[in-house]
């Protein structure tokens, strides 16, 4: 597996538990949005920052995503 894809689980394990959803939810949530391809193309720009900044990035694509 390459290392954006670790980081995209990594990701998505942490959203899960900051929502407090499913490993499930978060999953489709990502996938259905298209956080999950946001992840592997920001990997080089995301994997440098801290838990804070990645999660309210994520959040903050999903949101825009459901404005769309």
């Amino acid at each position: 597996m390459s290392e954006a894809g670790k980081f995209l689980i990594y990701c998505i394990e942490m959203y899960r538990r900051a929502e407090h959803i499913s490993g499930r939810a978060a999953y489709e949530l990502f996938h259905s949005t298209g956080a999950d391809e946001y992840v592997r193309r920001c990997y080089g720009a995301l994997h440098t920052t801290g838990e804070q900044y990645i999660l309210a990035d994520i959040d903050g694509y999903i949101g825009n995503a459901f404005r769309k």
